[in-house]
């Protein structure tokens, strides 16, 4: 296990240093984008591109609207490292694959990750279009990414959770929300390993031990974040109400159309909270 775990941090060490050589070497911040947020690179200045195909050891993003490109570039005075499509456990990856990318942004010296996703809406008060911030969150997956070989420079064997979504970064978040006058919900994500999306019951079962949203992604990797010390700060956007909250039935085409709705609302509330985070 131990042999595993050091053969990953070897290959962590590779891909870092050919980010490095390719993007630069200094990173205050990064942020993975979900389904539909990926224009938010068009934000950001001196922008520099890397194909995860171009990474050693990164797996290839297969979902419709991940592109799957590592960018870097500024925001104000900050260097942000930003993924433009993330790697899901349902694609076939390992939770090594998956959280991998998390790993090197440590090794890279990031200590603050900004994580978006699509969600389906559980709870009556959230609705298509809505943007809620991740208060916590609640692993369905029937797995963990810290399963395996550990290293002492990863962090603890049995990192808490109390605090999985920055209280900080989080009243950062709905203070800027506020002098903006964007609408933002609050509430609990839920991760299930999909593909499939989740049957009306497992839907009710979400809403009665307390979940707020659905979703097939970012679990893992804030499990990972956190384990490192990283702080996180988490958005869902409410693509669609959930299995037997609508009549309609679900798509992936519907996810992304409404995604794309979200960013006009989202996007503007992530580039001014890192435009004054310290």
């Amino acid at each position: 296990m131990v042999k595993d775990a050091e053969k990953i941090q070897q290959q962590i060490d590779e891909a870092a240093l050919l980010i490095q050589e390719k993007l630069g070497n200094r990173f205050d911040l990064a942020i993975i984008l979900g389904s539909g947020l990926g224009d938010f690179v068009e934000q950001m200045l001196e922008k520099k591109v890397l194909s995860y195909a171009e990474i050693p050891y990164f797996a290839k993003s297969t979902v419709p609207g991940h592109s799957g490109t590592l960018v870097a570039g500024k925001i104000g005075a900050k260097q942000v490292l930003a993924m433009q499509g993330r790697l899901h456990y349902y694609e076939g990856h390992t939770m090594a694959e998956v959280v991998f990318p998390i790993r090197v942004m440590h090794r890279l010296g990031i200590t603050t990750l900004i994580i978006t996703n699509a969600a389906g809406g559980v709870s009556e008060t959230l609705f298509s279009g809505d943007i809620m911030l991740i208060t916590d969150h609640i692993n369905l997956f029937g797995t963990n990414p810290l399963i395996g070989g550990n290293l002492d420079r990863w962090g603890e064997r049995f990192p808490d959770m109390t605090d999985a979504y920055s209280p900080s970064l989080r009243q950062k978040a709905k203070d800027m929300a506020f002098r903006l006058q964007i609408p933002l919900k609050q509430g609990i994500y839920v991760g299930f390993s999909g593909p499939s999306y989740e049957t009306p019951a497992e839907v009710r079962m979400a809403e009665r031990i307390g979940g707020s949203a659905v979703g097939m992604s970012t679990v893992p990797e804030v499990i990972v974040a956190r384990q490192m010390g990283m702080e996180v700060l988490g958005f869902s956007c409410i693509t669609n109400k959930a299995a037997g909250k609508q009549a309609d039935r679900l798509s992936h085409e519907e996810v992304l159309a409404t995604g794309k709705r979200c960013k006009d609302v989202l996007l503007p509330l992530l580039l001014n909270i890192i435009l004054e985070m310290e």
